[in-house]
Parts: structure tokens; sequence; C-alpha cells
């Protein structure tokens, strides 16, 4: 099922995955103004609490809807339930609907390079850029957060200076440190806790990225706006010590 757009051109697809969930399809590519659309919409849908779902997730390019078919009525069907998303969706993507809550900026702190960012080196001679370029690029223009995966709390942060283009490492690393701040693909992830990880790594911040005693958990959230702050050693192992 899908709806169309007033120049008839197709805004999202409704598609079943499964038999307690559907995927919202806004596009096929990692576009902010897609992700914008997406967040937008798990927004409105949150806020219509049609009956029976029970988690929405945002993504790159799409929304899944996680429902309860036991929480329906009996006369209730999947075209029913598409119908009511069609219709809160619609009048959220209308010309004359207010327009949505600013986002957030957030401020990362991020110590580059040395042993905070061991693949630092590697991706300024990759890109053909001297380290500071490399820094000056990542930092200078905030960026938009599509969507927490990957491990509680670890963002998806895009799209970067396309001087900044490399891909994954061939190799993934076992162990990534929490807090490390890491490049591919035109984007950033910061891993918010020690675990494997096939990012370059050109970076570390001493915020923590999740915490499950929080309310709420993340620090960020799909929707942000992320500005990378240098800072030095010195400063980096101060904001350390300052949370122990």
């Amino acid at each position: 099922m899908s709806c169309l757009s007033p120049e008839g051109s197709r805004a999202w697809e409704i598609v079943p995955q499964g038999d307690r969930s559907l995927v919202l399809v806004f596009g096929d590519e990692v576009d902010i103004e897609i992700g914008r659309r997406c967040i937008t919409a798990a927004a409105a849908l949150r806020g219509a609490r049609i009956k029976g779902i029970s988690d929405i997730v945002p993504t790159f390019n799409s929304v899944a809807l996680h429902y309860q078919p036991r929480l329906f009525g009996a006369s209730t069907s999947f075209r029913h339930l598409a119908g009511e998303i069609d219709k809160v969706l619609e009048q959220t993507f209308a010309q004359d609907a207010p327009a949505p809550t600013p986002a957030r900026q957030i401020d990362i702190p991020v110590c580059y390079g040395d042993v905070y960012g061991p693949d630092l080196a590697h991706v300024a001679q990759h890109c053909q850029l001297t380290q500071d370029e490399v820094m000056r690029l990542h930092s200078e223009t905030p960026a938009y957060v599509f969507m927490l995966g990957f491990a509680p709390g670890a963002p998806y942060i895009g799209m970067h200076d396309p001087r900044l283009a490399i891909g994954r490492r061939s190799t993934p690393r076992t162990d990534v440190p929490a807090g490390s701040v890491a490049i591919a693909n035109l984007q950033t992830m910061i891993y918010p806790n020690m675990s494997p990880g096939g990012w370059h790594i050109i970076g570390a911040t001493p915020l923590v990225l999740f915490d499950p005693l929080e309310d709420p958990p993340t620090l960020l959230a799909p929707g942000d706006t992320v500005r990378f702050i240098p800072i030095s050693a010195e400063e980096f192992l101060a904001a350390r010590h300052e949370r122990t």
C-alpha cells in the first residue's frame, strides 16, 4: 500500500513485515531530508497513539512499526491499520500542518588523533588530506543523527563532507573503547560501550552515550544535530575525571 504526494510521486509505502510489524518506506537513499521525514512521521505516530502499536523505530529511510494483534478489535485488519497510519501521515505532511518541533543541537567534545584516534593518520592519507584538515572537515559543520542502532545509544551521524569519503576497515577490531568517534561512508559512529567495530577511529569523546540509570538513557536521539568540538588530551582527561 502506498500514498501519493500531490505531485503524484510516491511519498511513502507501507510494507508488511511478518504478522507483528510493518515498515513505512520513505526512500531508498541515505539522505538528510528523507531522514527528517522519518523522524517527523515517527513523532506524529507516537502522538496519535494508534491502538495496538507497541514500538516505533525510525531509521535512515524508513520507520518500523511493531504492533500487538491481540490488542486489536475483532474487525481490525492490516488494511484498516494501514488506513489509520495513512490518515495520520497525510495530516502530518499536509502543506498547512504545523511546523515540527525544532531539533536539539548537542555539542560533542572530541579529542582527535594519537591514542584516542589511532586511525586518523590513515584516514588523512587515504583522503589525501592533512590530519588537521580531517579534523576541521569533521567538526566545522553540524551533522544529523539519523538513527540509533548496532548497540544501545549508538548513533549514526552524517552526512559529512565528500572529501572524507572512506569505507569501513578491511578488518574490524574486536575491542573498540567506549567513547570512540569513528567514521565510514561519510558518517560518524560513536561507540557507547566497549564492542567490536569496523569503522575508522579518529578520536574519542569523554561523554557517556548510554546510561541505563538515566532518563532518557541515551545522550542522543534521532533527529538531533551534533556539533563536534575539538578538545585537547588534557581537556579530555579532565572531563573523564569529573565523571568519576
